[in-house]
């Protein structure tokens, strides 16, 4: 215990005597002084003394499906900012390779007292029933980022889907594309279904009977291979452009486009969606409808704040409008057969 107090300590930047008086909720303690003390014992994996332990921790799980789609990070650190900002210390969950899951990450969090999680891409219902029960018992305060279900009884803040997929197509028959494809995620993927009806809706408003555009759409794993692989076929279908559910699949359309011996922009158009780091650096730099990460990241942690000072979260989707950005992926369709 003694080697734990050093550590706890030189992590608070206090003497031993007042980290063992904060500990012992000693008046003699500034408030401040014994707050950065229980922070110590968040961070280091150490229980709380038991007077506090119903306290809620200032750390907050940050929970993300994975790390290599870059606009996963892109929120991680938008948030993460802004929670330093209120004194609240940001604990990145991730999914890895070697089977750690949601479920496991909301056990770990549960057990420290967390103070609130906020979903990126994912939410509770990921983790399972059993943890999210547990959740929803201990009155956790929850926000769900761009989240994968539908989740109504809690509260999200999401990219408008629909107005983004509105976004692209006009931009596409605009340049004279009347075959264009859609590629997404899985079937059940809650903002590919947005997409998805988006697009539906786009082609019945100009009289497109189903049989023309429904062989054009394609659900994929979000990945570049499963995107380049699922873009193949819709190019076989000749479909001159295609509009896709994240940047990581269009950059697989792309794979896909040349792996036919199609050239991008000048056989067929791409169009993504994010805009996530580096997308004005690929080849060609993709055409993408922008999601407002920053206004967004700062939606979710005021949300989670208010419930953290008890205020009564309405559950509810907040949504956002995303921006296309127009760059070298998307061109006039070619004037001769694909392939």
């Amino acid at each position: 215990m003694n080697k734990r107090l050093v550590e706890v300590a030189q992590f608070a930047g206090v003497s031993e005597v007042t980290a063992r008086r904060a500990l012992n909720g000693s008046p003699q303690v500034a408030p401040a002084t014994r707050e950065r003390v229980l922070r110590a014992l968040d961070v280091l994996g150490l229980p709380r003394p038991t007077a506090v332990a119903g306290e809620r921790s200032p750390l907050i799980g940050v929970v993300v499906p994975d790390l290599q789609n870059p606009i996963f990070p892109a929120f991680a650190e938008a948030i993460a900012g802004r929670l330093n900002k209120r004194g609240l210390i940001p604990v990145l969950c991730t999914r890895t390779s070697d089977g750690v899951s949601e479920s496991n990450y909301i056990d770990m969090l549960l057990a420290h007292n967390i103070g609130g999680i906020i979903f990126i891409g994912s939410s509770y219902a990921d983790a399972g029933v059993e943890q999210g029960m547990a959740l929803r018992d201990r009155g956790v305060p929850l926000v769900l980022v761009n989240p994968a279900d539908e989740n109504a009884d809690a509260v999200r803040f999401s990219a408008d889907d629909a107005d983004a997929v509105r976004q692209a197509l006009t931009h596409l028959t605009g340049m004279g594309h009347d075959r264009i494809g859609l590629l997404v995620g899985p079937v059940g993927h809650v903002p590919s279904a947005r997409k998805l009806a988006a697009f539906a809706a786009f082609w019945k408003a100009r009289g497109l009977p189903s049989t023309d555009w429904v062989p054009l759409v394609g659900h994929s794993l979000f990945s570049m291979e499963s995107g380049a692989s699922t873009a193949g076929g819709l190019f076989r279908k000749k479909a001159t452009a295609i509009v896709c559910g994240s940047d990581e699949l269009a950059i697989g359309a792309i794979r896909g486009a040349r792996r036919l011996g199609l050239d991008v922009p000048r056989d067929v158009s791409v169009t993504g969606f994010d805009d996530s780091l580096f997308m004005g650096a690929v080849d060609p730099p993709l055409t993408t409808c922008r999601q407002p990460v920053v206004r967004m990241a700062e939606a979710a942690t005021e949300a989670l704040t208010q419930q953290m000072q008890g205020h009564r979260a309405e559950p509810g989707v907040t949504l956002f409008e995303t921006q296309l950005i127009v760059r070298g992926s998307t061109g006039r369709p070619a004037q001769q057969p694909l392939m």
